[in-house]
């Protein structure tokens, strides 16, 4: 573990006590705030060309409801596991593109192959991902501290 992570864990320990449930909460709004500015952010820099068909919305609630999830899973990691939160939610994000995109969606037939991708797809989805992960990180942490 890096100095810095084990400062950051001290200083953690005696502002609060780990809690599974105030991890998930804290998570959870996180993950809510970040899909909200990943949302934002595919708007500037959308991962298909301008005039490529919007996904239906059946598509949007799951991907609310995803980055939802994803977040409280992160919040509760982050209480028991500290490093998770390395480069302040950034690497979170990075790791959460290898997966969605490079993994699940692809097997579930919603997202090309990774090597069918273009370079477009491939570069947006990790920008508003590593945008994601370092807005969940950051509204976790405050929220997280708000809880006590």
């Amino acid at each position: 573990m890096s100095e810095h992570l084990a400062l950051e864990k001290k200083a953690q320990e005696k502002t609060h006590s780990r809690s599974l449930v105030k991890g998930l909460l804290a998570g959870l709004i996180g993950g809510l705030a970040a899909t909200a500015a990943k949302r934002a952010t595919e708007k500037i820099f959308p991962p298909k060309p301008h005039g490529d068909p919007e996904p239906p919305s059946v598509l949007e609630t799951i991907h609310w409801g995803f980055g939802a999830a994803t977040g409280a899973a992160y919040g509760a990691l982050a209480e028991y596991y500290p490093a998770a939160t390395a480069k302040d939610g950034a690497a979170f994000g990075m790791a959460l593109t290898s997966l969605t995109r490079g993994i699940d969606l692809p097997a579930l037939g919603i997202e090309a192959e990774p090597e069918n991708q273009t370079f477009r797809e491939k570069s947006s989805e990790l920008a508003t991902h590593v945008v994601y992960g370092v807005v969940t990180e950051t509204v976790r942490r405050v929220v997280r501290k708000m809880l006590g």
